[in-house]
């Protein structure tokens, strides 16, 4: 089981590579990756067939009750193959819907493969925190796979509104399932159904708020409006998402905790009441579209509906009738989408005003569709015949034996029925009729290769009901689960049940329906009369615009453009806070012993001298480096207190930060502006010293207060039982606190990301140094062009200063300088010694780095300080030879580089799962080897390369965006804009075919006299 999630998260990962494949052949390869689970899923079926379950636990935190914990009983074992095999059959049609050369297709591929796997792992999972966070990992995937088309302004707003919505139901969802477990004591599915928990009010509540997400995930009024929006997705990912797979997850839950709590007050009746007016809503406004997608959408709103009040209804005939009416309702809705994008692609329109004659012209597919539509109205002898005699048959015992809400499902759902049969036959009507005044399509050829998935849904909506014997035994084993009204004579799935009432109920919907289509003109001036005065889309925009002016007022009510007065409001807060807290609780003496050394107090001073010195400083500069002053000081108290490790990090990370500190002032004035909003200079004196005695009282009070030995004194042995590993230090960063160690990479990349952001005016990286029409994909130089632009800087250098140049440079233009870019400066800009001090460590640097990164599992180090030292060498070739030199430095994507070390860290703490070990569990090496000698290996040196490549990519980042693209934005307005244009005509020259007139040397030339232009004003 988390060997088949890996492989989904690994091809999904690979997707973007394996675009280059022929033929759209990624498509083939995802397809078999979701055909793999289908068939493993498919090997369960004689422990499942018997009544049995597969099962897998592994423990992971179970101090918040949070385990690997995953089993497959009949009902997930249902709709495990529902996900798997409908979700290979639309990976297969993909290959022949999209475009060879579609932007996006790989990124595309990879996410409909990974919400494949975290659909599968959500209806599988027993825990149900390990169920919500593959339930809110289809919310974010479903909103990249609705957002498709990122140039169209409906997609990308249909796909926020998706995501808005279930992401509000999941946040809900959680608060209901937290309540749950407090109340049951278990987080596992499996411990909870059959436990008998007696109703309560927090019961009832925690019930309510897991209803909210199911309903925001199925659609459900009054959240029904964001499915019909996302109709603007790509049609397979309507027909996966949208029929087979994510809308189903709100059923699957409901289904899930109806055998505990289908007798809880209020569950059920909500349930019925909000399952029978979706359906009624979006069969009714299905009749009103002219789009065959959003007649469809509209309708799976509809079923949804459906589907919610014959699962929330209860009981063991009603079980069994819900989960045959899921299997059905995934069979003929995704064919029946699939259909559409056909007739999408060969027509190029899917409004039934303009589709006329396409069944002559395209017979195959008209009689697909058909026996889809067929089953979804109903008709016998195909399966969603058999699910809705079902579904009536179990309202209709209800009734029997007294239940008056039998009476409000049975009339509900037969209305939407016929709802149901009307708008199946405008559908059909609509796309293959031949129509009077309306020009007939193109004849079109029939591809089999994009028939081959609808065509095989078809046949199993066909062929299951004459097995519906296997079926109705696999079916019944969940059924089970809940009682039955009537012991004696329990309901089975059968093809033919004779002559009895809910034959009649099918027989009149049917007949009704096909009138509805008959006097359809009557029907629609009846609906044109009916005003829209609840319309649950207005609230969701009203909401949107309530919240934007809040936010606008709210912030322009206190955001007012002062930095001083943000910073003291935050401090006064903090003392207050303090001030309130030791008031309150009182504060007896600490029993607290503090000494110091004469070496420690000398540093203290030099602290505070350099501390108020910088309070004083009118140069920004100036004012930088007594700040780095204190922060060298506090490393040398790490140094004396013996902690080298911080002291080194510090160190290293003071000089990185001042680096950063001139990229920035580069663009700032030397000294300090005089702000007339300014805080008066006592108040702001009063306020630091009361920062600082709040912050030392706190720091005093909490170590004096202790009264049990510290998690911190058992760090030392775990240090070296569990993680093999001397420096304490490192081993808890990588290893005993490791999921706080991703959690600070995560703010690191969202730091980077956010830097980039705000600084890039379009892509990120140094696509801006290196016109796109110049570089390959991903924004870097091959070989032959690096000699290229070698070749025009040493030209453009000889040019201006014939002198400057080597005389063997003059002579062979194919010299290789080391430092490549020192060239392109200007005289005045240039350092030799700087030029030679960074010729001479910086390759030194890159070795220490790479120590310090080996090393530092046993001794002071570790990747966090290997990278800083790295991410220094890299700052010195940029400030020795300028951007260029930097982009020669770092060939690569700061972004990738990111994604590679989070995607070791991750994987360094999740590997261990698939051999039955918790998370972040460390295996090591530790033998002689002849030739080598004694050789230490540990996993977690794995989490800490990832934490290495984190910190060179957040460097570089930093250093291209607040030096390179900073360097380049003011050559632009110095030149006026000119550099900006080169590079633009290049890339529109490049569009026209007219490059390969101009060799690489030529189109480099133009951004080459920018650079040489800017550099030397």
């Amino acid at each position: 089981m988390v060997v088949l999630l890996a492989l989904f998260g690994v091809a999904s990962c690979a997707m973007p590579a394996l675009k280059r494949l022929p033929g759209n052949a990624m498509f083939y390869v995802a397809a078999a990756v979701s055909a793999a689970a289908a068939i493993w899923t498919a090997t369960l079926a004689p422990t499942v067939f018997a009544g049995g379950a597969w099962e897998l636990y592994i423990e992971w935190l179970p101090v918040i009750g949070l385990d690997f914990a995953f089993r497959i009983d009949a009902l997930s074992w249902v709709l495990a193959m529902i996900v798997t095999a409908i979700g290979a059959l639309v990976l297969i049609y993909c290959a022949s819907y999209f475009e060879r050369n579609e932007a996006g297709i790989g990124r595309f591929a990879g996410v409909l493969l990974a919400f494949a796997g975290v659909m599968f792992g959500l209806v599988t999972a027993d825990n149900m925190y390990l169920m919500f966070v593959f339930w809110e990992g289809t919310s974010v995937l479903s909103y990249l796979l609705i957002g498709h088309y990122t140039g169209r302004r409906a997609s990308r707003a249909s796909a926020m509104q998706a995501l808005l919505v279930t992401t509000f139901g999941g946040l809900a969802m959680l608060v209901g399932l937290v309540l749950l477990h407090a109340i049951a004591g278990t987080a596992n599915f499996s411990e909870i159904i059959g436990m008998g928990i007696e109703p309560s009010a927090a019961l009832i509540t925690a019930l309510m708020l897991i209803l909210v997400g199911a309903g925001t995930k199925s659609a459900l009024i009054p959240f029904h409006f964001w499915l019909p929006g996302a109709m603007a997705a790509p049609t397979p990912v309507s027909a996966y998402l949208h029929a087979a797979s994510m809308v189903k997850a709100g059923i699957y839950l409901i289904l899930r905790l109806m055998p505990e709590f289908g007798d809880v007050p209020g569950f059920r009746e909500v349930l019925i009441v909000v399952g029978v007016w979706t359906m009624l809503v979006g069969g009714w406004r299905s009749l009103r579209q002219y789009d065959l997608k959003l007649i469809l959408a509209y309708g799976t709103v509809s079923q949804l509906g459906f589907m919610t009040a014959i699962a929330g209804y209860g009981g063991r005939d009603a079980g069994l009738a819900a989960l045959a009416m899921v299997i059905g309702h995934a069979l003929f809705k995704a064919a029946l989408f699939l259909a559409v994008g056909i007739i999408d692609h060969r027509t190029g329109t899917r409004d039934i005003r303009k589709l006329s004659g396409l069944g002559k012209s395209a017979p195959v597919l008209a009689i697909t569709a058909t026996i889809a539509a067929a089953s979804m109205a109903g008709i016998p002898p195909l399966w969603g015949f058999i699910a809705k005699e079902g579904v009536f048959s179990a309202f209709i015992s209800g009734i029997e034996h007294g239940d008056s809400w039998g009476w409000v499902a049975l009339i509900g759902t037969a209305i939407g029925s016929l709802l149901t049969v009307g708008y199946t036959i405008r559908f059909l009507h609509g796309a293959f009729a031949t129509k009077p005044k309306v020009e007939p399509v193109k004849a079109a050829r029939e591809h089999i290769d994009e028939l081959i998935a609808p065509v095989l849904l078809v046949i199993a909506t066909v062929v299951f009901p004459f097995l519906v014997g296997p079926i109705d035994q696999l079916l019944t084993h969940y059924a089970d689960t809940m009682p039955a009204l009537d012991p004696e004579h329990p309901y089975y799935l059968a093809l033919w049940h004779g002559l009895e009432p809910a034959l009649g109920v099918s027989a009149i919907t049917l007949t009704i329906g096909i009138l509805l289509f008959v006097f359809r003109g009557q029907v629609a001036k009846i609906q044109s009369m009916v005003p829209d005065i609840i319309e649950s889309s207005r609230g969701y925009w009203l909401s949107l615009r309530v919240t934007d002016a809040v936010a606008a007022r709210l912030t322009s009510s206190t955001q007012r453009g002062s930095l001083p007065v943000y910073l003291a409001t935050i401090f006064v807060v903090l003392i207050a806070s303090v001030t309130v807290a030791f008031a309150v609780q009182g504060v007896q003496r600490p029993d607290l012993t503090i000494s110091w050394t004469w070496a420690q107090v000398a540093i203290m001073v030099v602290i505070a001298i350099a501390a108020f010195a910088s309070t004083r400083s009118n140069k920004r500069f100036q004012g930088v480096i007594l700040v780095g002053v204190t922060g060298y000081a506090q490393s040398a108290i790490f140094a004396l207190s013996g902690a080298p490790d911080l002291a080194t990090t510090q160190a290293l990370i003071e000089t990185l930060s001042l680096i950063v500190f001139v990229l920035v002032l580069r663009r700032l004035p030397a000294r300090h502006a005089k702000l007339d909003n300014n805080l008066p200079s006592w108040l702001r004196w009063v306020i630091g010293f009361g920062v600082g005695i709040a912050i030392a009282a706190v720091v005093v009070v909490s170590m004096g207060a202790r009264i049990v030995i510290p998690d911190g004194a058992s760090f030392p042995e775990l240090a070296v039982e569990g993680g093999h590993g001397q420096n304490i230090v490192n081993v808890t960063l990588v290893d005993i606190r490791g999921w706080d160690t991703m959690g600070e990479l995560s703010v690191l990349i969202a730091a980077a990301t956010g830097v980039a952001s705000l600084v890039y005016l379009n892509a990120r990286g140094s696509q801006r140094q290196q016109p796109k029409s110049l570089a390959p994909r991903g924004g870097f130089f091959r070989k032959p062009e690096r000699q290229a632009m070698r070749d025009s800087i040493i030209e453009s250098a000889r040019r201006r200063n014939d002198r400057q140049l080597p005389t063997k440079l003059r002579d062979r233009k194919d010299h290789h300088v080391w430092l490549l870019a020192g060239h392109s400066l200007a005289p005045e800009h240039r350092s030799i010694v700087i030029e030679v001090v960074v010729r001479l460590v910086f390759h030194a640097f890159l070795i220490a780095s790479l120590f310090l990164l080996f090393s530092g599992h046993n001794a002071p180090g570790g990747g966090f300080a290997g990278g800083v030292v790295a991410a220094l060498a890299l700052a010195a070739r940029y400030m020795a030879g300028g951007r260029h030199e930097l982009d020669e430095a770092v060939r690569f994507d700061a972004g990738r580089l990111l994604g590679v070390g989070m995607i070791l860290a991750a994987g360094t703490a999740l590997v261990p799962i698939f051999f039955g070990y918790p998370p972040l569990t460390s295996f090591w090496v530790d033998e002689q080897l002849p030739w080598v000698g004694h050789l230490i290996f540990v996993t977690s040196t794995i989490f800490d390369i990832g934490v290495y490549l984190i910190v060179i990519g957040l460097a570089v980042d930093v250093l291209r965006s607040l030096g390179s693209e900073l360097d380049v934005q003011a050559e632009e307005r110095r030149s006026g804009g000119q550099l900006r244009v080169s590079e633009t005509v290049l890339d529109e020259a490049e569009v026209r075919g007219n490059t390969e007139k101009a060799s690489p040397v030529t189109r480099q030339l133009p951004v080459i006299r920018e650079t040489e232009r800017g550099n030397g004003e």
